[in-house]
């Protein structure tokens, strides 16, 4: 049976998740702050935290980057802020998924049901050791070019700054212009490390990228409705 720990300064939320998740056949341990979870996950073991991100003493976003200096724990964050840069801040903090507030009990079960299966699915196989040094070719459409090694991007003379996961989702594009990637397959691109997302924090990385792009004048990356998206070149 697997145990989550419920973290939230508010009780009521933490009886009704406890009520959810107890239904459907999960342990349960609860906390009411930042300090008390640290704690509880030392006491409790769980296998996934459910953890709000505004709570008094410490907040949610320190309780994982305390967390994630030595434990992999799933986390699936909790924040009555809708906001993009908060969703993508706690996912770049070590984050496995992000719900926002008022929530259905029932979608944060299928989310911790999500998160667990995923992290069990067997790893892709570690690559052979590699002897000599690999240099990753560079990546040129049009005007694009991407410089891996660096981790640059420059659309003409123009360099243009990506985050980690910007510069992966774009090279994977430009990699193979005209091929329609779905939103699953670019998840699979920006986290390796099989966490899971939301379509919508997919659809946000790609905005920010064309929108770094657009002060260029440039727009590199096309939407194939109902699809996903594909390069659309120079």
């Amino acid at each position: 049976m697997p145990k989550v720990l419920v973290v939230d300064d508010d009780p009521h939320i933490r009886s009704v998740l406890r009520f959810a998740l107890e239904r459907d056949g999960f342990a349960v341990a609860e906390a009411g702050d930042g300090a008390a979870a640290l704690a509880a996950v030392e006491r409790e073991a769980p296998d996934i935290l459910v953890l709000d991100v505004t709570m008094p003493e410490m907040d949610g976003t320190e309780v994982c980057r305390r967390l994630r200096r030595a434990s992999d724990l799933p986390v699936i964050f909790l924040s009555s802020r809708d906001e993009e840069v908060d969703r993508i801040l706690g996912l770049e903090l070590g984050g496995d998924d992000y719900v926002t507030k008022p929530f259905s009990p029932r979608e944060v079960v299928a989310r911790v049901r999500a998160v667990l299966r995923r992290r069990a699915a067997p790893a892709p196989a570690a690559p052979a050791p590699v002897v000599a040094p690999v240099v990753a070719p560079v990546v040129a459409r049009g005007a694009l070019r991407l410089l891996p090694d660096s981790h640059q991007a420059f659309w003409g003379e123009a360099e243009i700054t990506l985050t980690v996961t910007e510069f992966a989702l774009l090279r994977c594009l430009a990699a193979h212009p005209g091929r329609v990637f779905t939103r699953d397959a670019l998840m699979d691109v920006a986290y390796p490390d099989r966490r899971v997302v939301s379509d919508r924090t997919i659809d946000s990385h790609i905005r920010h990228i064309r929108a770094k792009f657009a002060a260029l004048g440039a727009e590199p990356i096309g939407t194939v409705h109902g699809l996903g998206y594909r390069f659309g070149g120079g």
